[in-house]
């Protein structure tokens, strides 16, 4: 069981899981505090300071805090907005790159390309040369 369980975490697929979980982890770190640090006070300065979380509902003796509610839905959305941006922004860089020209072939190449057009073109064609048929005598029948 233990080999086994070696070989499942030696694959490459679980390596790559991890590897993104981590670097996940890490991304969610720099965008939280970039909502937190930059654009909800910037947000903030235009419509004042966004905190819902006084917004309480009490029935009977369970109480419903519902601006905190509020507030997470808010942070989601402001979050899902940069994340989308972020990928926009890769998503643009990568087309780029991959529009780049490709580079010119070297002259030796462009060469080759044009001996391998001839001669498929001429075992494409049919043989120009004409097959001369020798005529044989008649032979005399008496």
């Amino acid at each position: 069981m233990l080999k086994e369980f070696k070989e499942f975490i030696a694959r490459g697929n679980v390596m790559d899981m991890a590897v993104g979980i981590i670097v996940g982890s890490a991304f969610t770190t720099i965008v939280k505090d970039l909502v937190a640090y930059l654009i909800n006070p910037l947000i903030g300065l235009f419509v004042g300071k966004i905190d819902l979380s006084n917004i309480i509902f009490t029935v009977g003796s369970a109480q419903f805090k519902v601006g905190s509610f509020l507030n997470a839905v808010i942070n989601f959305l402001i979050i899902s907005f940069v994340v989308f941006l972020l990928v926009k922004g890769v998503n643009r860089f990568r087309t780029k790159k991959e529009e780049e020209p490709a580079p010119e072939p070297s002259a030796e190449v462009q060469y080759l390309k044009e001996i391998a057009e001839t001669l498929k073109q001429q075992q494409d064609q049919p043989s120009q040369v004409a097959v001369k048929q020798k005529s044989t005598p008649k032979a005399k029948t008496e």
